[in-house]
């Protein structure tokens, strides 16, 4: 039974936090840059006149604000460098998505679920930071 609750638990595989908040910061990082921010470059003409106007800078403005967070931001959680300010900036990105863009709807049509999940990752590494795998967290003052 103690081996069972041990399987259970998956104690042969190590434990480490840092390791964790590495794969969360290049998961949802890469997926916010290749599925999100880098579409947004490349069909910037085509989505320049028809973008929501949340922040009231214009269509235009929205988008370069948009690819800011989800591209630039993204890179920066990737690599951890900055972590924090990118991760509020993609929360609030994933925030405008969520509650502006889909109505905070989680179901059905014109659902807001996956900006949803994103707005969690981000939150969660807002409120831990990077861990040591980052260049945040080699430097002397990361804390």
């Amino acid at each position: 039974m103690k081996t069972l609750h041990s399987f259970l638990q998956l104690k042969f595989l190590p434990a480490s936090q840092d390791a964790g908040l590495l794969v969360l910061r290049v998961w949802l990082g890469v997926s916010m840059v290749v599925l999100h921010g880098w579409v947004k470059i490349v069909n910037f003409n085509q989505m320049s006149g028809q973008f929501p106007d949340f922040l009231g800078i214009g269509p235009k403005g929205n988008l370069i604000a948009a690819i800011f967070g989800e591209f630039v931001c993204g890179l920066l959680v990737v690599i951890g460098l900055g972590t924090r300010f990118a991760a509020l900036v993609l929360t609030i990105v994933m925030a405008f998505a969520f509650f502006a863009a889909h109505g905070a709807k989680l179901s059905g049509p014109g659902s807001g679920e996956l900006a949803f999940i994103f707005l969690a990752g981000f939150v969660t590494l807002l409120v831990a930071g990077p861990g040591r795998f980052s260049v945040d967290g080699n430097t002397k003052t990361a804390a």
